[in-house]
């Protein structure tokens, strides 16, 4: 072999390539913002799961927020199911309110046996229907035992309505012989009447309140109702009256005894101001302007529906009201209460006249004190 084949035989044996290392992955360079260092580069992996944080959290937002809109939807929903039972036994009670006022008015004014027998009739019918009023109205479900009280209280109103019609068309006034109208006999079927209030009022109205309560139902007001508001009214004493003044109209006769009505004071409200008849009294108007009458029973006989009249004069305006008295005993003294003005600008700065009259009672003779004329001058108070 050559020295040139040596050399190269021994260059091939020793020149062996060098040992290359991998490549190193290129760091992604964020490009940096104008004027500002760069932003940190987050570690792989936060992203996401800052993502999936925000829509747990987001999800549970709903989820809570669906369960309060239910709620609040069920609370509205069982609201307007109580409201809507108050409104329709406010209607029921406003119509037997009424035909209380009616039943007590008839009581201290009829004259006529047949008239206060067939108005006692109709005024049954009528609490009739109200009875199948009520049984028609659909109490929720905390209520409806409750609501059977009420239905009892319009009952016991029926019945004793027709009780007294019956009592009153079997009277007898020229020889009393009938048992069912003596005065404890008509007392005894207006017992019902009362019996009805007490219901209403205990049995119906207290625990439906609390009832209302205990389902956490505000701003609905079960209604009262009150059908006999004097009992006084339904006595035996006052049936006795009745039965007299039926028997003095039938027979043409005139009520025994003495019997008088006097007025003895007046009186303007806000203030209280009294009137006087010998000089002028400066009365000032509000809002809740009114005139309180008293009257007096100045005889030894109890009278029933004593009405008493008021009228203003101020200029060419005139103005009158009147209210009743349902009962006065004797010797005893009764208020009456006239609101309600809407003074025209001519009574103010000007004098004026307020006249109050108490209608005389049957067998009354002494009329000098039944009325009283006050000058006034009206102000803005």
């Amino acid at each position: 072999m050559t020295d040139y084949e040596d050399e190269r035989i021994e260059f091939d044996f020793f020149d062996e390539p060098e040992t290359e290392e991998a490549p190193r992955p290129r760091r992604r360079v964020r490009p940096q913002r104008s004027g500002g260092p760069r932003a940190p580069v987050p570690p792989t992996g936060v992203v996401p799961l800052a993502r999936l944080v925000g829509l747990i959290a987001l999800a549970i937002a709903i989820v809570v927020a669906f369960v309060f809109w239910v709620g609040a939807c069920q609370g509205k929903s069982k609201h307007d199911e109580y409201a809507s039972y108050a409104a329709l036994v406010h209607t029921v009670a406003a119509s037997s309110n009424s035909l209380g006022r009616e039943f007590a008015g008839k009581l201290v004014s009829a004259l006529k046996q047949s008239d206060l027998q067939t108005s006692l009739q109709q005024y049954a019918q009528q609490e009739q229907q109200e009875y199948d009023q009520a049984q028609q109205i659909h109490a929720p479900g905390p209520l409806r035992q409750i609501h059977q009280q009420l239905v009892d209280a319009l009952e016991l109103r029926a019945k004793g309505l027709a009780g007294l019609g019956d009592a009153i068309g079997q009277w007898n006034p020229k020889s009393d012989s009938s048992t069912a109208a003596t005065p404890g006999a008509l007392a005894a079927q207006a017992e019902l009447l009362i019996a009805s209030d007490v219901v209403w009022e205990q049995l119906f109205r207290g625990p439906a309140t609390q009832t209302l309560k205990d389902q956490n139902v505000t701003g609905v007001v079960m209604p009262t109702s009150s059908f006999v508001p004097n009992t006084e009214l339904v006595s035996s004493r006052s049936f006795g009256v009745l039965l007299q003044h039926l028997k003095g109209a039938s027979t043409g006769g005139k009520p025994s005894g003495l019997h008088g009505s006097a007025l003895i004071s007046v009186v303007a409200n806000p203030g209280p101001t009294p009137l006087s008849t010998t000089t002028a009294t400066t009365v000032k108007v509000s809002a809740d302007l009114g005139f309180v009458a008293t009257v007096e029973d100045s005889g030894n006989s109890q009278e029933t529906g004593v009405v008493v009249h008021l009228t203003i004069s101020a200029g060419s305006a005139t103005i009158k009201r009147t209210q009743t008295i349902q009962l006065i005993q004797p010797k005893q003294q009764e208020t009456v209460t006239f609101s309600n003005f809407n003074l025209p600008t001519a009574a103010f700065g000007n004098k004026a006249t307020i006249k109050v009259d108490v209608a005389p009672v049957p067998g009354e003779t002494n009329l000098h004190n039944n009325s009283a004329t006050y000058t006034v001058f009206f102000t803005l108070g």
